[in-house]
């Protein structure tokens, strides 16, 4: 397996992305950080401006399959 800082970042991205789509509304702040700063850190190596926005598919999903999506509960 290639052990380039690029794939280490995209293994880390794929573990982050997992943990944010099963983790408890508590560890989603801290989780949707490290995937963005990861997928900014992926983007820069790769020469990349990708406007997509992970995170929103990701707390779509959450909340599609029922569960909870805000990162903060009773903020706007």
């Amino acid at each position: 397996m290639e052990d380039t800082r690029l794939a280490k970042l995209k293994r880390l991205e794929a573990v982050l992305s997992e943990g944010i789509e099963t983790c408890e509304v508590d560890k989603l702040a801290s989780l949707a950080r490290q995937y963005r700063e990861t997928l900014r850190e992926i983007e820069e190596i790769e020469g990349q401006d990708d406007n997509g926005d992970n995170i929103s598919k990701i707390l779509s999903k959450r909340e599609s399959d029922g569960k909870p999506g805000a990162v903060r509960p009773g903020r706007s």
